[in-house]
């Protein structure tokens, strides 16, 4: 099994934003590296779900200017995009068959499951590269990240 490292306060940040989002899905990016063997998350992007009306419940929508966005917070920080962050309202933290029709196989889906209002547990996913579904990467606490001033 892969692991993704994440410190424990980005984890409780994507847990708040869930609950915030709640009863829709919560969603952004990942900002961290990864060099082929281990892949790191040192920053969030949190980014607004733009799926309109009830839909924003069971399913969630980023564009390409919400991915632009992000990979050039990326770069200014001298790090990449590993992977994105959503919340599933009332249900499991896996991956739905929408997660698997829209994910790419290069990124990481860390999956947190919102339980009337109350985030429960979080698990990370990476698509399999023949598309059929996804492979579960263990999340291992790491050293804090670094502040949101970018100050390390």
């Amino acid at each position: 099994m892969s692991h993704v490292l994440i410190p424990d306060e980005l984890r409780v940040q994507i847990r708040q934003h869930g609950e915030r989002s709640y009863p829709h899905e919560g969603v952004g990016l990942l900002l961290g590296n990864d060099d082929g063997r281990r892949r790191e998350v040192v920053a969030l992007f949190p980014l607004e779900n733009r799926r309109e009306g009830e839909a924003r419940r069971r399913r969630y929508h980023l564009d390409a200017r919400d991915f632009a966005a992000g990979e050039a917070e990326a770069e200014r920080r001298g790090l990449q995009v590993v992977g994105v962050f959503h919340s599933h309202p009332d249900h499991p933290a896996q991956p739905s068959e929408t997660d698997r029709a829209l994910a790419l196989p290069w990124l990481s889906y860390m999956i947190t499951s919102v339980q009337g209002g109350h985030a429960n547990e979080s698990r990370s996913w990476r698509l399999l590269d023949d598309r059929s579904g996804f492979s579960e990467e263990a999340l291992v606490a790491n050293e804090p990240a670094l502040r949101s001033d970018g100050a390390g």
